[in-house]
């Protein structure tokens, strides 16, 4: 069982401890072996610094609505005040390692402006990147120069040296999440489709007005993933954001209703969970160069 209260970890040498692990050698970044960490059962840890891990033998992995078991590297970013629960260990065989790097090490490089930037920060752990054996190589090779440069010297220089690898790794990794998002397409359609029914049968809904219009937040938690995946997912499939493909069913819905019966505006903004038809006219305006009358009056 879970503790529903998180514990928050403030710095890397303090998880360290609780991980009773050797002290970091830098206290800002680290690097640690995976298969040496074995996190307390049944915890969830607030972290105040990024966590970055590419793990090998972990337990089957939730992503979206599928379950992986397969051996590739699963590559996890975290960015601060994400929760992280720990779940015991059933594998015999793990490998890989984890980097954790203090916002306070960017101070006055150009990464701390933008590594928030990099969307994968704000994914959930069920959307973790799937790596391939090459793609693995490059990111250990990535890891192991940041390694060495805490091995053997630390220096004036340290700091530009490693923040430099960290940016290289990030964009690599950004390449390999725009690879994962087209080698899944069959996954993807079938969650474009998934969100096609899910906004048909709510748009079809009599009690669409007491409910309102469906947020993305909504949305995304029905489908089991994230706002930033799905938006993500989405312009890759359609250029689109999830905003836009809700107003654009709702618009559909409009036109269905202003064609095929005799509902005032007012009616059929009120059905379509619109408090004021003015927002309804104006929304319908912007999509379709008409306003509701002028479409009604294109069909007579």
């Amino acid at each position: 069982m879970i503790n529903t209260t998180p514990v928050r970890v403030n710095t890397i040498t303090e998880l360290h401890r609780m991980l009773n692990l050797p002290s970091p050698l830098h206290p800002l970044i680290s690097i640690v072996d995976y298969s040496k960490v074995e996190a307390p059962a049944g915890v969830s840890a607030v972290f105040d610094f990024y966590s970055i891990s590419l793990k090998r033998g972990a337990n089957k992995l939730s992503y979206g609505q599928q379950v992986y078991d397969f051996d590739e590297g699963v590559l996890y970013f975290m960015a601060p005040n994400q929760v992280l629960a720990a779940e015991e260990n059933t594998v015999d065989e793990r490998s890989g390692w984890i980097l954790f790097l203090h916002p306070d090490f960017l101070w006055g490089t150009s990464l701390a402006k933008t590594i928030r930037q990099y969307e994968f920060f704000n994914y959930s752990v069920k959307e973790a990147l799937f790596l391939s054996e090459r793609e693995e190589g490059i990111i250990n090779g990535i890891v192991k120069n940041i390694e060495q440069e805490f091995e053997i010297n630390i220096d004036k220089f340290s700091q530009d040296v490693v923040v430099v690898q960290l940016e290289v790794m990030l964009t690599y990794s950004k390449r390999f999440y725009e690879r994962q998002f087209i080698t899944r397409k069959v996954t993807n359609h079938q969650i474009l489709n998934r969100l096609e029914e899910l906004l048909e049968s709510y748009f079809s809904r009599e009690d669409l007005l007491s409910k309102g219009l469906p947020t993305v937040q909504y949305i995304a938690e029905t489908l089991h993933i994230s706002n930033k995946y799905l938006g993500s997912l989405l312009k890759q499939l359609t250029g689109q954001t999830t905003q836009q493909h809700i107003q654009n069913k709702l618009v559909e819905k409009a036109k269905q209703k202003l064609s095929t019966t005799n509902l005032t505006v007012s009616e059929i903004a009120y059905q379509l969970g619109f408090e004021h038809s003015q927002s309804f006219n104006k929304l319908f305006k912007i999509k379709t160069n008409l306003s509701p009358l002028e479409f009604r009056k294109s069909f007579n």
